[in-house]
């Protein structure tokens, strides 16, 4: 299967046909608190919630390890054996930072929080710094240091001589203490380029990782191993410190990596600290290995993610192997007990509390792209909660409908069928969407369609001969502009609604056109080369091209806002975390962004370790219902 086949596949959980009438439990967006401005409804993808547990390394008396949970994740033992470094949402969903508890799993208290990411914590064999990553001042991943004493913060990577190419992903990852305290070993993505899976022209991009040494002082950088086309990530010590330890895993395999089950293999590696030669592979054949850690100067633990064999394993073969669903293991370092978490995957409730980088809007958890008519009624396709319908509700929860089921109306459903991305025409009596399998290219049967919105009529608007999908209304609402896709026809199409004559504005790889509330201009996305994807406008007669994005990463997805910027998703700070560590977020570099009409004055809205995406501000005077306690 394809590495777009597979997302197609994860996406179309909960896609199954049923009857018209199940709606959702609930669809209301309650009102928000007094002196904010509203809600701001967005989807998520990663995991909704996340459990710490502890177990003998053989994988008995497994039990959770916090006597207060709380979305915790990414969890280390600190030197002594005694305590837990930990990153946990405790601060809001969405909401990064790093916590310290006693190895019994009592006295929780935080180390690192704020707005920005802060994960990945390691304790200094001193205890008196802490090293951890954060995306804190530019908004890219760096290796922090703080001192517990005088609570002094220092980004260790934000240095000429450690700065890599800006145009590229140029972030740091897993920081590592060397056994004397005077090195740190971090994994980096410096000076690589923005590439795309499926050999550079997929939409997703890959990661290029190098293993890199310094002092904490900020001294003798330098890199300690890499191999081309490979990804080298998780760097470990061995108890001396002559060596360091890794998983390996060819460029090209680190996004099929992202998925549950992946058919891809890596292999754990370990080099000479001193000189970066020496190799040694540790293991071989099938499995995606990740997660290498020395228990001894023999043995080195590590997990294999997904498939049969899934769990911790040992190279020895000693240790018996423990067959488990789990995520970042870390073992105590007598050897003897092992942290691990496990994620849950359920979808979160319609309009679950999201922690907001915004202190004017409150952040709420959508399904998959929610738009609101200009009378105040909302409007979303239930991919994840449903089967992919269009459901509309007043905001409040009353007066649900199921406008359009597309069950039995897809010849062909391939990948992730349904009726995707409503748009309202101005006088709210219809709804147009696309009908079919979302983004896959090679889908003829693709159509775009209206739809009462009441639920009582819908037609076909084009005839299935090109893959077309992402429709808007005009402001007048006598037009549509949609995307078309195939291998004789592409480009941005105008529909007038009266005498169905259809005029192309463009003729590029362009999708997810949008049009002005003013009518004056469409904004919509251009694959501008390989994989780089890119925020343009353009006015409906066709004139005035104009690109407002550049990062080298994805700028995707554009939307208008009610205020008359633009919201969109950008991977332009690059990533967050390894790529091979992620769990069904595909694009976790991907964050929502605003910015003027004209390109202007960007600004980050979301700063997730997960893929952020589809916004819909939704303001106060459209939400009388109940507000949250």
């Amino acid at each position: 299967m394809s590495p777009d086949m597979k997302r197609r596949a994860f996406l179309a959980v909960g896609a199954t046909s049923a009857a018209a009438a199940l709606l959702p439990k609930s669809l209301a967006v309650a009102a928000a608190a007094p002196g904010k401005k509203g809600v701001m409804l967005m989807n998520r993808l990663g995991p909704s919630s996340c459990d710490l547990y502890i177990a003998n390394a053989d994988g008995s008396n497994e039990r959770r390890l916090l006597a207060n949970p709380g979305f915790d994740y990414h969890a280390a033992f600190t030197p002594d054996g005694r305590s837990v470094i930990f990153t946990s949402e405790r601060e809001g969903a969405g909401n990064a930072g790093v916590h310290r508890a006693r190895v019994d799993g009592t006295g929780v208290e935080p180390l690192v929080t704020g707005p920005a990411v802060d994960d990945v914590g390691a304790l200094s064999p001193d205890g008196s710094t802490l090293a951890f990553v954060s995306t804190r001042g530019d908004h890219r991943a760096h290796i922090w240091l703080l001192d517990l004493r005088t609570r002094a913060l220092r980004n260790l990577t934000d240095s000429p001589v450690v700065a890599g190419d800006p145009a590229g992903p140029d972030c740091h990852f897993r920081p590592a203490w060397s056994p004397d305290g005077r090195w740190i070993a971090f994994s980096s993505d410096r000076n690589t380029v923005w590439r795309g899976h499926d050999n550079g022209v997929g939409w997703e991009h890959t990661q290029e990782l190098s293993i890199y040494a310094i002092r904490p002082d900020g001294t003798g950088f330098r890199r300690v191993a890499t191999r081309p086309e490979y990804c080298l990530g998780s760097p470990k010590w061995s108890p001396d410190g002559r060596r360091i330890v890794f998983y390996e895993i060819a460029t090209e395999d680190t996004y099929d990596a992202h998925s549950t089950n992946p058919q891809v293999r890596s292999q754990i590696v370990s080099v000479d600290f001193a000189t970066g030669a020496d190799r040694v592979e540790h293991t071989s054949g099938p499995n995606l290995k990740l997660a290498p850690q020395y228990l001894s100067d023999t043995e080195i633990g590590y997990l294999v993610k997904g498939g049969d064999d899934e769990g911790l394993a040992y190279v020895s073969g000693t240790v018996p192997a423990v067959r488990r669903a789990l995520r970042s293991p870390c073992w105590s370092p007598d050897g003897t007990s092992v942290i691990y978490e496990k994620p849950d995957f359920t979808p979160r409730p319609f309009d679950t509390p999201l922690y907001s980088w915004d202190p004017d809007w409150e952040y709420r958890f959508c399904d998959s792209f929610p738009v609101l008519s200009a009378q105040g009624r909302l409007a979303y396709t239930d991919k994840f909660t449903g089967t992919s319908s269009i459901i509309t509700a007043n905001p409040d929860g009353s007066d649900r409908r199921v406008a359009f089921d597309p069950a039995g109306k897809i010849p062909d459903p391939g990948f992730s069928p349904g009726a995707y991305r409503p748009a309202w025409s101005p006088d709210g009596a219809w709804i147009a969407c696309g009908l079919g399998s979302w983004f896959t290219q090679d889908a003829p049967a693709n159509t775009v369609i209206r739809v009462r919105s009441d639920g009582s009529a819908w037609e076909k608007l084009t005839d299935g001969t090109s893959n077309a999908g992402f429709p808007s209304y005009s402001p007048d609402g006598r037009r549509l502009v949609y995307r078309v896709w195939s291998e004789w026809d592409k480009g941005l199409r105008v529909l007038d609604l009266r005498t169905r004559e259809i005029r192309a504005i463009t003729d590029d790889y362009d999708n997810l056109p949008d049009w002005s509330p003013d009518g004056q201009l469409i904004v919509f996305t251009r694959r501008t080369a390989g994989a780089n994807f890119d925020v343009y406008t353009i006015r409906p007669d066709g004139t005035g091209l104009r690109c407002l994005t550049d990062s080298g990463a994805n700028d995707a997805h554009a939307v208008w806002n009610h205020d008359g910027r633009l919201l969109y998703s950008s991977g332009m700070y690059g990533f967050r975390e390894e790529a091979c560590l992620s769990d069904n977020t595909f694009q976790p570099y991907g964050q929502i962004f605003s910015m003027n009409a004209d390109g202007s004055d960007k600004r980050m809205l979301t700063d997730s370790l997960t893929e952020d995406s589809m916004p819909l501000y939704i303001p106060q005077k459209f939400l009388r219902g109940k507000k949250r306690s």
